[in-house]
């Protein structure tokens, strides 16, 4: 396995994804909204949202399909019930950070299953070929993984949807996290991006900050411009103007300072070409 480290968000294609997410936290059909939205910046036939610990069963948070049968529970039923979780050192690089907090990514494919009895209950049987995942060690020493599957016919994951993940990784994570959360019954309290904003930056106008706040929210330059009353033409002069002074270019990049401010985060892969800047060998 190699290593890389995640660089910071820049494509476009993954900045309507990561805003479709966003606004799905929180909202009935999450799983299915947010995989839907994943979509658009690579194809993933099915997701799943789930916890490990060292001394009890695993919990499957979420977890939705795209375009093909969701067999989805039924594959965590098999991974809980039959014990293979037990056996699973798949995120073991992951259980090796020093401390709680980074985030990582790792691709493991159906041969590269932990055991011959994962392969055939998990992988075989529901026809997945490849696991796509960003995970993290939590501070009460949970595991918190998220996973797109490519299935069989999907063929493995290619080097831009590699590179799109790479980025989207960080900050959908950091997204799923304030949906459990909110699914838990305790909703975080809602971040004041102004105030951050403004302490970013003090020079930014209050049409400037208005923008960038509703950019936040996950809204659209058309929405944001009916909102305010304003044409999408003027909306994206401030904007424009909001980023010359923030020093930023893209809208992910807004998202990477303002949603999130995940740790470093590592790249495990057994594919050497497919992401962008290679730190390390793993183990």
């Amino acid at each position: 396995m190699d290593t890389w480290a995640l660089q910071s968000p820049g494509e476009r294609a993954t900045q309507g994804s990561l805003a479709g997410v966003i606004d799905a936290v929180g909202r009935p059909g999450f799983a299915a909204r947010a995989l839907g939205h994943l979509n658009g910046a690579l194809a993933a036939g099915s997701w799943s949202v789930y916890r490990l610990w060292h001394d009890r069963p695993p919990v499957l948070h979420l977890s939705a399909s795209h375009g093909v049968p969701d067999t989805t529970s039924d594959c965590f039923a098999a991974y809980r019930d039959r014990g293979l979780y037990r056996r699973d050192h798949s995120f073991d690089a992951v259980r090796a950070l020093p401390r709680p907090g980074h985030a990582v990514m790792l691709r493991m494919s159906a041969s590269e299953a932990p055991n011959a009895d994962h392969r055939e209950a998990i992988y075989l049987r529901h026809g997945v070929l490849e696991r796509l995942s960003v995970a993290r060690l939590e501070a009460d020493g949970s595991l918190l993984a998220v996973n797109l599957y490519h299935h069989a016919h999907q063929g493995r994951f290619g080097e831009g949807e590699l590179a799109h993940f790479a980025e989207l990784a960080p900050l959908l994570l950091a997204g799923v996290a304030r949906h459990l959360e909110w699914q838990s019954g305790e909703p975080p309290p809602a971040p004041d991006h102004r105030a951050a904003l403004r302490r970013r930056c003090p020079a930014l106008t209050s049409r400037e900050l208005d923008v960038l706040e509703r950019l936040l929210r996950g809204m659209s330059y058309d929405g944001i411009a009916a909102d305010m009353g304003l044409s999408v033409a003027t909306v994206k002069t401030y904007r424009g103007r909001a980023f010359e002074r923030l020093g930023i270019h893209f809208k992910s990049e807004l998202f990477a300072s303002f949603v999130a401010t995940p740790a470093d985060a590592v790249h495990l892969s057994d594919d050497s070409g497919a992401t962008p800047r290679r730190r390390h060998s793993a183990p």
